[in-house]
């Protein structure tokens, strides 16, 4: 299983940027690989993943938040969906730190073999680099946005 994690200060509130994360539906904004993360019932506790592969292919798998502590911790897994089960997991560590955030991710994934695991091995060549390019993209995007532009981001994409 590869495993990753990385750390990063955000100019704003640990409120607005646990909102931010909340639904896992901004995610596809700041990984390209990710094309979206849909909410799959009622609420936001399960995702459906889509995730591009390699030569136009596409790997989907559901995810659940497995824990959630408002502005401290948000955490989800992928959902056992047999032969072609991606499995992964992922946290989000929130640091309270008044006018700004320390925000540590960290990813684990287990890619299965075949055209879902090339699609994953996609996904994750170089994940290290990747979710530090990731935080990057969302540190900006987080750092530029208005309390109330996060707030209404996630009350849209998670109803």
């Amino acid at each position: 299983m590869s495993a990753v994690t990385h750390y990063v200060e955000v100019n704003v509130p640990v409120a607005q940027a646990y909102a931010w994360w909340r639904g896992l539906t901004n995610l596809p904004s700041i990984m390209p690989d990710v094309e979206s993360v849909v909410p799959t019932g009622p609420g936001t506790e399960t995702t459906l993943w889509k995730v591009r592969g390699p030569l136009g292919t596409h790997v989907e798998w559901e995810a659940r938040i497995v824990e959630d502590v408002p502005n401290q911790r948000l955490a989800w897994a992928s959902i056992d969906s047999g032969a072609t089960q991606v499995k992964n997991a992922g946290a989000v560590r929130f640091d309270d730190h008044g006018q700004t955030t320390g925000v540590e991710v960290s990813l684990q994934f287990d890619p299965p073999g075949g055209a879902a695991g090339e699609a994953v091995a996609k996904l994750v060549a170089d994940p290290q680099q990747k979710v530090e390019k990731a935080l990057a993209a969302f540190k900006a995007t987080i750092e530029a946005a208005s309390p109330a532009d996060t707030d209404a981001a996630t009350t849209v994409k998670s109803a």
